[in-house]
């Protein structure tokens, strides 16, 4: 017997990641990955981690720790995070901070709330998988978002919307150091972003998990800080920020949190209720614990770190790359995005990169919401040691110039 005649037909738009497969390929160790976009073990405050989780579960708040939690999330934490949002011009308080399991538990929680079936999601063309893989369960149509320019009017997506049976509910995108892209907005396409969901009477969903991984260039205030400077505050502004501890912490206690308006953050928390009823509450308590007294420091030493790393692949790709490759140079995050030439499927390389050269990436296509460019790669430079960006990538360049 199956039960697979009895799966909703919303099932059928679920896919597997690409990046969750690929990472199976870490467990060979003869297999250079540029694949996964995760951080490196050796950045993990480690003994800070141990230090608070022995100190939480020997000292008088045991219980609390393995109790159960409130749907909110753990309120110094939540605290700790409103001031921080508060020193990247967001003035709010705790009652504007929602924790999740991730941020990734953030797009699904979004998605289930904003999307009905045939409701139009602006992203970009490409944008990060995994807010894909949680939008398309709740069978949005999507529409291609061009920051950068382009020549959709508020009224034409709007139309397109009402074609494809619904409403635009929001755009979604990755402002700083983008996943897959490395590229980040400025701040008058910021600006362009609100002034077009403004016309579409539309929310802004803003992915902030790579902020903090800046290398060089100038900041660039957030997608909510302009937010509320023009709203006149947060409780007035589309913007909901999704931020998350996973790159500069440690992904593996899964905390992220959500920084919005209210009236979102109730709906978040009702979502929540009958999904986990709430994020780990140890988790919680030890993240708060660590971040209180790390993570300025753990901030400046990725960065020192991963911005060596992305040096060294750039150097790496900029002395054996075919002239009719080109690359993206990010100010920060962790990926460089390649474009090949177009007869060149990059699904196709992969294989033979794996059978042939031992080195793996991630497809183009993948981030691709009509599954188009499949002649780009997304190169991740964060576990690259100077080893693997001196033997992976040229390997890759001689196995993309045979082509």
């Amino acid at each position: 017997m199956t039960l697979a005649p009895l799966f909703a037909g919303r099932a059928s738009r679920m896919r597997a990641s690409e990046i969750r497969e690929l990472l199976k390929l870490l467990d060979q160790p003869d297999i250079i990955s540029f694949a996964g976009g995760i951080p490196d073990p050796a950045m993990f405050p480690h003994e800070a981690f141990r230090q608070a989780y022995a100190d939480v579960l020997s000292g008088p708040g045991a219980d609390a720790a393995l109790q159960y939690q409130v749907s909110e999330g753990y309120l110094p934490l939540r605290r700790w995070l409103a001031a921080e949002m508060g020193r990247l011009g967001v003035p709010c308080d705790e009652g504007n901070i929602f924790i999740t399991s991730g941020s990734q538990q953030a797009l699904d929680y979004l998605g289930k709330l904003f999307v009905s079936p045939a409701d139009t999601v602006l992203v970009t063309w490409p944008t990060y998988l995994g807010a894909l893989q949680a939008f398309n369960a709740y069978e949005p149509h999507y529409e291609r978002l061009t920051p950068a320019g382009g020549n959709m009017t508020p009224e034409a997506y709007r139309a397109a919307a009402a074609k494809a049976g619904g409403r635009a509910k929001f755009a979604y995108l990755v402002p700083d150091f983008a996943n897959p892209t490395g590229e980040t907005l400025s701040r008058a396409e910021r600006e362009d972003v609100l002034d077009l969901a403004a016309g579409l009477d539309a929310a802004v969903i803003e992915d902030a998990a790579y902020q903090a991984l800046r290398y060089d260039g100038e900041p660039v205030p957030s997608i909510l800080a302009l937010d509320c400077a023009r709203s006149g505050g947060i409780e007035a502004a589309r913007t909901i920020y999704c931020g998350s501890f996973s790159k500069i912490l440690a992904p593996g206690l899964r905390v992220g949190w959500v920084c919005a308006a209210r009236t979102v953050i109730e709906k978040l928390v009702l979502a929540k209720q009958a999904s986990d009823l709430h994020s780990p509450s140890i988790n919680q308590i030890v993240i708060h614990r660590v971040a209180e007294t790390n993570y300025a420091s753990q901030v400046a030493k990725a960065r020192l770190h991963y911005g060596a790393r992305r040096d060294r692949m750039l150097e790496a790709l900029d002395a054996t790359m075919p002239a009719e490759v080109a690359w993206s140079r990010p100010e920060g995050g962790m990926f460089v995005w390649m474009t090949l030439p177009p007869e060149i499927d990059t699904t196709e390389l992969l294989a033979r990169a794996v059978a042939e050269a031992r080195v793996a990436f991630v497809p183009g296509h993948a981030f691709f919401a009509d599954g188009s460019g499949r002649n780009a790669l997304r190169l991740s430079f964060t576990l690259a040691d100077d080893r693997a960006v001196g033997e992976g990538i040229p390997r890759l360049a001689r196995l993309i110039a045979a082509g």
